[in-house]
């Protein structure tokens, strides 16, 4: 049974597409790193891009860099090079921020073009990043609007009605890796009169994504996950080119100033997305990020959605056949699913995901069950799934996760 399916993955991995970009990052030797979902791999170069940017920019240019070094246009440039990934008009996205930040940025946005309405559609078990940001919002506007959460995607369109003013969902969900039809349910949310948001951390890089295509309103994603972009890499967020006129957020920072260097006491907003701007961009990171997105340069989301479904495919039948007394979580339907697979067990999901850590597998847990694994097209094997769930089975039988050093509980899951 292992025999076949590991002639099967060489063979996958002989005929793979893209294999060649796994030659573009840097990843320890031995390694089967299944944790793109929570930060991406290192590409090449970036450390040089980076020692560039401090020892000649910054220690030699100094302050001359934002101009001679192109650092005021670094934003614009790296929202250029992202777009493409979402199915976006360059003008249309802001690299800025984080995903929280931004995500309170177009939310206060879509409320304020809402203005008849007062509720906030989402899911229960929506990355609870984007409900504290909503809640506080709500808060924040004195508690006149309310948050309504739904338990399972199949009563999304139920709870939008006319009270309803946006939407707010994941397209990938972070515990269950379940992916959302973003089109139809932008047009349910569209047909009650409601605007829709998407957090696109979880797809942005891993499949296709279409923002342009399905109509959507305003957009949020993260840099740092299949985007390779670094720790704490910028965000991004999308404002349909229908909003742009007319919407505004209230972090009106001077990066966000029609005249920023003007220093005009009065604000005055940029003209379209430039608004969604606040501060001084993060140089350093933005350099990393927009040097991270060169990997992409010629790759076709198209075969990254391809192999992610092949990828998953072969690890969930590695697992239910290797690890019987782990369930599934991820729907089996890849037209449900995202690039990450995850697995319940009944016992110890914590110390399991460290003992897969120490055993080379690399993998992260979310409570209160769950075993998550991240792929990612660019640079995970065919190999690596099968080998993956071989670790797994061979830790679960021997029970190794039992040894105390498994059993300390770190802060980072």
């Amino acid at each position: 049974m292992v025999l076949e399916l590991r002639n099967r993955a060489l063979l996958l991995d002989r005929d793979d597409e893209l294999a060649h970009c796994r030659n573009r990052f840097r990843l320890p030797d031995g390694l089967i790193y299944l944790c793109g979902n929570s930060l991406g791999a290192m590409p090449a170069g970036i450390a040089e891009r980076l020692a560039r940017s401090v020892t000649d920019e910054w220690a030699e240019g100094l302050v001359k860099s934002w101009n001679t070094a192109g650092w005021i246009e670094l934003p614009r440039v790296t929202a250029s090079h992202l777009a493409r990934l979402i199915g976006a008009d360059p003008e249309c996205v802001a690299v800025t921020d984080s995903t929280s930040v931004n995500l309170f940025k177009v939310l206060s946005a879509a409320l304020a073009l809402n203005p008849g309405r007062r509720r906030i559609a989402s899911e229960r078990d929506n990355f609870p990043t984007d409900l504290y940001i909503a809640d506080g919002l709500v808060r924040f506007l004195g508690g006149r609007h309310e948050l309504v959460l739904v338990d399972h995607p199949d009563e999304i369109g139920p709870a939008l009605d006319d009270r309803t003013a946006v939407l707010m969902l994941s397209h990938v969900n972070y515990r269950t890796g379940r992916l959302l039809d973003m089109k139809r349910i932008t047009e349910l949310a569209h047909a009650a009169g409601a605007l829709a948001i998407w957090d696109l951390a979880h797809s942005a890089g891993a499949i296709e994504v279409d923002v342009t295509g399905c109509n959507v309103d305003f957009a949020v994603g993260c840099g740092y996950k299949y985007l390779n972009g670094g720790p704490g890499a910028p965000a991004f967020l999308y404002v349909s080119h229908r909003h742009a006129a007319q919407a505004s957020q209230p972090l009106s920072g001077w990066f966000s100033h029609r005249e920023p260097f003007a220093f005009d006491p009065a604000y005055a907003p940029a003209a379209g997305i430039a608004r969604f701007h606040t501060g001084t961009p993060p140089i350093l990171s933005m350099v990393a990020l927009n040097e991270a997105l060169n990997v992409w340069r010629d790759v076709d989301m198209a075969a990254i959605r391809r192999k992610s479904v092949a990828l998953t495919d072969l690890f969930i039948e590695a697992v239910e056949r290797l690890c019987p007394q782990l369930r599934l979580v991820t729907p089996r339907d890849p037209q449900l699913r995202g690039s990450q697979i995850c697995l319940s067990t009944p016992e110890g999901g914590h110390a399991i995901m460290r003992a897969l850590i120490a055993h080379g597998v690399v993998g992260d847990f979310r409570a209160p069950d769950i075993l998550r694994f991240g792929f990612a097209p660019l640079y995970n094997r065919f190999e690596e799934a099968v080998r993956a769930a071989e670790i797994l089975a061979d830790i679960l039988e021997r029970e190794t996760w039992r040894q105390p050093e498994f059993q300390i509980r770190e802060r980072v899951t």
